[in-house]
């Protein structure tokens, strides 16, 4: 079986435990195909993984990367949807910092209308995670608000521009004025810096007092009772992410009286039927919106495979503003 190159997880620690090494190319199993790595995505969840607390689940690849696009290079048995050569994006179980992956058939989904492949490499995780949590769990709905933190991650941008798009009005929470405007410049009707304002006072006056109806939350620590305070009744809080810590104080009876609903999910950990069903609500109700330019990812960054303690520097630096991509 040929080598390829990609990079794993020496021990666990700092971007500088990545390294380029080489590994037998997998084989696809059935149901799964093996997709020719042109580019691959950055996430928070590959620094969690690299540091030792994000493990991954049973059968996947100890490598990280939960994204990538490339073309169809091999199929496994019982796969009738893609051909050897086919143009795809894909979710990942893990394995995509390689130059070759293998991921299940259905969690696959066509690139988008004149994409290049860090374009497409950069859809995946985040839309998959947007869509679950803001517009299933979340059940957004035209007209609402949306308050959503850290609005120039790949989750933030994401989110402003498909919350926008399905007819809400959104708030953002970002670092500096640069970034608050290119929240502006995706939609965000209300673009505020965290480090001079008061997220909860400014939610508050744009709504009239009445409060948000979903947060979007990837932060936790202190912004949980402050999300809690921030919402309207039978608002919903949805946690994706805990970067401030996972622990927090919180007054119930404003949970009750407000009839607030809190939740919150990872995605990596679910089955792949569940990942499949959210590949096919993406398909029909995003991907015109991208093959017409209507939503698009935002790009930070490029870095070569080699260079993938690089990325993580950038990612972990919060400097970068959209999506940060590798390209074997």
């Amino acid at each position: 079986m040929p080598d390829m190159r990609c990079i794993e997880i020496t021990t666990p620690g700092g971007p500088d435990v990545l390294k380029e090494t080489t590994r037998p190319r997998p084989e696809p199993r059935a149901g799964e195909i093996l997709i020719e790595v042109k580019a691959a995505g950055v996430n928070r969840p590959d620094a969690l993984q690299r540091a030792g607390a994000y493990d991954p689940p049973p059968g996947a690849s100890d490598l990280p990367g939960l994204e990538a696009a490339g073309e169809v290079a091999a199929i496994g048995a019982g796969v009738t949807r893609w051909k050897v050569g086919d143009a795809v994006t894909a979710l990942l179980p893990g394995g995509g910092y390689a130059e070759y992956v293998t991921t299940p058939a259905e969690h696959a989904l066509p690139v988008p209308k004149g994409y290049s492949w860090e374009q497409a490499a950069a859809l995946c995780e985040t839309f998959f995670t947007v869509w679950i949590n803001v517009f299933d769990r979340g059940a957004l709905q035209a007209g609402e608000t949306l308050l959503v933190h850290g609005g120039t991650s790949g989750i933030g941008t994401t989110a402003i521009q498909l919350a926008k798009a399905r007819g809400a009005r959104v708030v953002t929470t970002a670092g500096s004025e640069e970034k608050c405007a290119r929240c502006r410049e995706l939609g965000a009707d209300l673009a505020i810096n965290y480090h001079e304002a008061d997220f909860v006072k400014e939610a508050k006056s744009l709504t009239e007092g009445r409060g948000v109806d979903l947060v979007l939350d990837m932060v936790g620590g202190d912004y949980i009772p402050r999300n809690i305070r921030a919402l309207a009744e039978d608002g919903r809080l949805a946690m994706i992410a805990f970067l401030g810590g996972p622990k927090a104080e919180v007054n119930f009876a404003q949970v009750m009286v407000k009839r607030l609903t809190l939740t919150g999910s990872t995605l990596r950990p679910r089955s792949d039927l569940v990942k499949a069903d959210i590949a096919r609500a993406l398909e029909a109700e995003v991907w015109p919106l991208l093959d017409a330019g209507t939503v698009a990812p935002v790009m930070d960054s490029t870095f070569s495979l080699a260079d993938a303690a690089k990325a993580h520097a950038r990612m972990e630096s919060s400097e970068h503003i959209g999506k940060i991509i590798l390209v074997p």
